[in-house]
């Protein structure tokens, strides 16, 4: 969540409890498609400063910093444009396959859903943090939902702009369906969802799991339904303070990291362009002026359903939970609740803003990367003494044998 929000909020709710959950202690941690030049080109976005030009310098005197973007070529795999049946969308979906051996099962995939505004690009940081961290064996899915980025849904533009939990929902059901088709050879998939998308990954979990899907755990990142409720009549002032347009993804770049709404300047070089689309109100020949991919305040009908219930889907998901927040978040009543009960994981990862994944995504990797260990690796005990079949003396002799020393 933005600073700004966090500072209005920060007397509404309960403060969070320091402590984790008692049972969450520390365990052991295909060519790319391309286009048709050869590299995947990323959508410039650039964000109109406005009155905000005055307040920051201009790129050339952020540093020595580059701030050019980066193609997802470094980050994934693979890029594909993926549509689903009976979809009038096709999703532009980012893809880096696990590294599986031999008897080693059919691995797993970590499969994003980005936030309002954002895209699966949002995600790249974090994917090429995953692939080190856990040595190429868990894969990352990451795509552009209905809306955002690259992806593009035929028809009126009012379905481009339905974003309501049923559609989110259907889209990315439909979407895991179509790439993992056979649930009993699928790999196992873990669930992530920023922001908004905590909402259809949530709701999607036990719909899958009944469809025959593994799913051995659900991740939600910077979202709490009650502090997010809380927020909705603040939105609309948030949204105002941003710039409507930019006049360069350079520039955009820039904004992001002076205005402190990303921090980690490789993550914003790759994620930022895809958040814009070039102006079409700029007839200059070779103008640069971006404005935002996706309109905000058009999705303010679909606000409260995105949150609401969301703590009570997160609890009752049938698999293991992590809760990571930004800061000191606040938890709401359910939640603290839950966590004071050891029903999910939490984690809070301090300095860090509202796009915690794109903030700091080799902290966040570590984590996610020892979630997956810890609830997917099948824990061997070592057989009885005196079991059958089983070499060595039954217990009755070694308790006689202690006696006699």
């Amino acid at each position: 969540m933005s600073d700004a929000f966090r500072k209005a909020m920060a007397n509404k709710l309960p403060q969070l409890p320091r402590t984790k959950a008692p049972w969450a202690e520390e365990h052991e941690d295909e060519d790319e498609d391309e286009d048709e030049d050869g590299q995947e080109e990323l959508e410039d976005e650039e964000d109109g400063l406005g009155d905000l030009h005055a307040a920051l310098p201009p790129p050339t005197k952020y540093g020595s910093t580059d701030l050019t973007p980066l193609s997802a070529s470094s980050f994934f795999q693979q890029a594909l444009e993926v549509t689903p049946s009976s979809s009038s969308t096709t999703f532009r979906v980012y893809l880096t396959p696990p590294q599986i051996s031999t008897g080693k099962g059919k691995g797993t995939y970590l499969i994003c859903h980005h936030g309002a505004g954002a895209s699966g690009l949002s995600f790249a940081a974090l994917a090429k943090h995953i692939r080190e961290s856990s040595n190429g064996e868990l894969g990352v899915v990451s795509f552009d939902c209905r809306g955002h980025g690259k992806t593009k849904t035929a028809g009126s533009s009012s379905s481009e702009r339905d974003l309501s939990l049923p559609t989110l929902l259907d889209d990315f059901t439909g979407l895991i369906q179509h790439i993992f088709p056979d649930s009993k050879e699928s790999p196992s998939l873990i669930l992530l969802g920023h922001s908004m998308g905590a909402a259809p990954i949530l709701s999607s979990a036990p719909i899958l799991q009944k469809k025959g899907y593994t799913i051995p755990g659900v991740i939600v990142l910077d979202v709490v339904e009650g502090t997010a409720i809380e927020a909705l009549p603040l939105m609309k002032s948030i949204l105002s303070q941003r710039p409507s347009t930019f006049r360069s993804v350079v520039d955009a770049i820039h904004w992001h990291l002076s205005s402190n709404t990303l921090r980690d300047t490789e993550a914003a070089r790759v994620s930022v362009p895809s958040f814009l689309i070039p102006d079409p109100s700029n007839t200059s020949s070779g103008g640069e002026k971006q404005i935002w991919r996706t309109d905000l305040l058009a999705t303010e009908p679909y606000w409260e359903e995105w949150y609401r219930g969301l703590s009570q889907r997160f609890l009752q998901a049938k698999c293991a939970r992590l809760l990571v927040l930004a800061g000191q978040e606040r938890l709401d009543k359910e939640l603290m609740v839950g966590q004071m009960q050891g029903k999910f994981q939490l984690e809070v990862m301090p300095d860090t803003g509202h796009y915690l994944h794109e903030d700091n995504p080799s902290s966040l990797a570590d984590t996610i990367v020892q979630f997956w260990r810890r609830n997917t690796r099948v824990l061997v005990l070592p057989p009885k003494i005196g079991q059958p079949g089983v070499p060595g003396m039954k217990l009755n002799n070694v308790v006689k044998r202690v006696g006699e020393d």
